[in-house]
């Protein structure tokens, strides 16, 4: 048994159009005649097919937008580009649905519930309005997705949605609109009651398309789609309607490339390392160089989660020259992705990938001169061997001393200590807990004979103490616990 998804695009152009139309009456129009209206226009009596007198005439508020093919289209490619990251079969189905096979993807996702809401929080980044159903079938799922008079549109089960299809109106079934009235005439109001009819007299009164759909949404015969293919390159740009005048806006816009590249990236087994957005001002007269906005991961990914935190950190130090009219993000460094992990353990305190996210932000709140990563130097003398670097520039880290206690905060300058009662004072009595370790080295540029201690005070607290081994054999503070 299969499950599919099927998502149905409400209003694709108004969401592009006009990403307020749910607070106001918007109305798209299409030679001169209404395509799509939002829920407060209808309340004033606008209608699909309505020409746009009668528009002013019962809604003289309305805000008219003309229909464009080429930006209805493009919110279609971009919502199936960005769901690839869920399942590769996905195909274009009728009334701007698309329909997502996603039986080998729940156990990679946590479930089919999860999966349903990580495919709404997609919708919603790419601030499209959608109706999701699930069923056994695609075309079971596409019937409850677009049928309008349908409360509950989820059915896991085969006896579930032959149930819900049964009680759905003739007019849902598309390839009987031109015999609805015919159907009525005889009683036949819903697929159910169609159903009961006898076969042969029904394709010979209407179609044999008629069954076939009918057939495909039950189960009953196989269905055939021509999947959606990602393309070769990834090209993501939005030109704004309105111009947007402060950084922080620029997420919203910027979280809808994302999900398209996330979608690109899975499409093509592959992750990111590197992103560049750039920020157009205007042209012309005034024309000036676009904002560069550069991200950069420590670990090669295609979560747009994280991408989008990582953006956001960047945004929040970001000054706009001029206002932004378009947004472009590109792919600077791709890679494939790395094959998953088959330890059967997973690791204690998170996966590396979580500690580089992490890390990331870090550095993107901070500044990278701000954040340190160890770079040890081969050399026994502690003071030689602490080097700290960039945490973006750091490569790997060289020969350690194992087995024995280091830490990461050294002083600058030993700390002499004074003695009281034959033990090392600092603020209070320290007791040895540990050593002690011995380094003799740097006998080229002045011996260092030293005698290592783990010492805590009254509080607690743990230091690194040493002791000369030559003179008076005074006592050292070098280094503190963390």
């Amino acid at each position: 048994m299969r499950t599919w998804i099927a998502v149905h695009l409400l209003h694709p152009t108004l969401d592009t159009l006009c990403p307020d139309w749910r607070n106001t009456a918007a109305v798209v129009i299409d030679h001169g005649q209404v395509r799509v209206c939002s829920p407060a226009a209808r309340v004033a009596g606008v209608q699909p097919g309505m020409r746009i007198s009668g528009v002013n005439t019962l809604c003289p508020q309305a805000v008219l937008t003309e229909y464009d093919e080429h930006i209805h289209h493009s919110a279609i490619q971009a919502a199936s580009l960005a769901l690839l990251q869920y399942t590769p079969e996905l195909a274009l189905g009728e009334r701007d649905t698309l329909l997502l096979d996603v039986t080998a993807s729940l156990s990679l996702f946590g479930g089919i519930r999860r999966l349903y809401r990580r495919i709404q929080g997609t919708l919603h980044g790419l601030c499209l309005s959608a109706g999701c159903a699930i069923a056994t079938t695609a075309g079971g799922a596409w019937l409850l997705a677009t049928a309008e008079c349908v409360r509950l549109r989820r059915c896991l089960k085969p006896g579930t949605q032959i149930r819900r299809l049964d009680a759905l109106p003739v007019g849902s079934l598309p390839a009987a609109h031109p015999y609805e009235a015919w159907l009525g005439s005889i009683g036949c109001a819903t697929l159910g009651a169609m159903r009961q009819l006898p076969r042969a007299g029904l394709q010979r009164r209407t179609s044999r398309q008629v069954l076939q759909v009918l057939d495909a949404a039950y189960g009953n015969t196989p269905e055939i789609f021509k999947w959606v293919v990602a393309p070769l390159q990834f090209q993501g740009r939005i030109e704004l309607v309105e111009r947007i005048e402060y950084a922080q806006a620029v997420g919203r816009v910027a979280g809808r490339l994302i999900e398209q590249l996330c979608g690109w990236l899975a499409g093509h087994q592959r992750a990111v390392t590197q992103l560049v957005l750039l920020l157009e001002h205007e042209r012309g007269r005034h024309a000036r160089e676009p904002s560069r906005v550069e991200l950069a991961t420590a670990a090669p990914t295609r979560d747009p989660a994280h991408l989008m935190r990582l953006l956001q950190e960047h945004l929040h130090h970001l000054k706009l020259a001029a206002p932004i009219i378009a947004v472009t993000l590109d792919a600077a460094r791709v890679q494939e992705t790395a094959p998953v992990a088959d330890d059967l353990f997973p690791e204690r305190g998170g996966t590396p990938q979580d500690r580089q996210r992490v890390l990331e932000i870090i550095l993107a709140r901070l500044g990278h001169d701000r954040v340190l990563a160890p770079q040890p130097v081969a050399d026994h003398r502690p003071e030689i061997a602490n080097r700290w670097r960039p945490a973006n520039t750091a490569s790997a880290a060289g020969s350690v001393v194992e087995g024995v206690a280091r830490p990461c905060w050294l002083l600058e300058k030993p700390l002499l200590l004074s003695v009281r009662k034959h033990r090392p004072w600092y603020g209070s009595p320290l007791r040895i807990l540990q050593g002690p370790e011995r380094i003799e080295d740097g006998w080229w540029e002045g011996w260092a004979l030293r005698d290592y201690f783990v010492a805590e005070d009254n509080t607690g607290v743990r230091y690194w103490l040493f002791r000369e081994r030559y003179g008076h054999w005074r006592w050292f503070l070098h280094g503190v616990f963390g």
